[in-house]
């Protein structure tokens, strides 16, 4: 397995400088007094925690016109500080609670964000004919349950992109098996620091192979018996 180390790019944290940043940070912090977005709320600390660590993929892969599916995106992270820089990008976003739709949905019309789907539901539940280039987690859970709730919606030749902590190594091991027979291959990690203290990992798996056409399962499957190499 592949390991890259990604500095504190000061190149890359002055994308931050963008109006729509302080924008975006002004809405959350608003919403965020009557729902639950986030417990970060330091104006610093969202930037280099939630603005910086989303927009890092940036400097990892190729961004320009991909169609990048967002699952369980929350406060829009990592699609829409993603989308910030790279106007171009196709979004899609599914996440669970109608809520953090409604509030996503009014963040893209401030921002006037263009090119931006919106879905209440369940990843599990999409049409398996909807192919993307890129399919992101972040925050939402263990890596032997997403890659079932990703691998079948990226195209062969893009990538599962699994944002983690530094911590990320048991997860891996847990999922290896079930990558593989989700049509998954590990390409690398990347460890990246958001500051001077703290560093995540970025796990890139890629679509090397069509997924068997009984996954993603229900949740409810997912979640009760994760793949394995059995």
């Amino acid at each position: 397995m592949q390991i890259e180390y990604f500095k504190l790019s000061e190149k890359l944290f002055k994308e931050l400088d963008n109006p729509l940043f302080k924008k975006y940070y002004d809405f959350l912090i608003e919403k965020n007094k009557v729902m639950n977005l986030t417990n970060i709320t330091l104006e610093h600390e969202v930037k280099e925690k939630h603005f910086y660590d989303s927009i890092i993929l940036s400097s990892i892969i190729d961004l320009d016109n991909k169609r990048i599916l967002d699952i369980g995106a929350g406060a829009g992270f990592p699609s829409i500080p993603l989308k910030i820089i790279n106007n171009n990008l196709l979004v899609t976003i599914i996440d669970g609670l109608n809520k953090r739709i409604q509030f996503l949905d009014d963040l893209t019309k401030l921002l006037n964000l263009q090119e931006v789907k919106l879905i209440h539901g369940r990843a599990e539940e999409l049409d398996k004919n909807n192919q993307f280039d890129l399919v992101t987690a972040r925050a939402v859970a263990r890596l032997n349950i997403l890659q079932e709730l990703a691998l079948p919606y990226v195209k062969l030749g893009g990538y599962f992109v699994a944002y983690k902590s530094i911590n990320y190594q048991q997860e891996l091991d847990e999922a290896e098996a079930g990558i593989r027979k989700l049509g998954g291959q590990l390409d690398k990690v990347i460890i990246y620091e958001i500051n001077n203290e703290i560093s995540h990992a970025i796990i890139l798996i890629k679509k090397v192979k069509k997924t068997p056409s009984i996954y993603p399962r229900s949740f409810a499957k997912i979640k009760k018996s994760p793949l394995t190499g059995e």
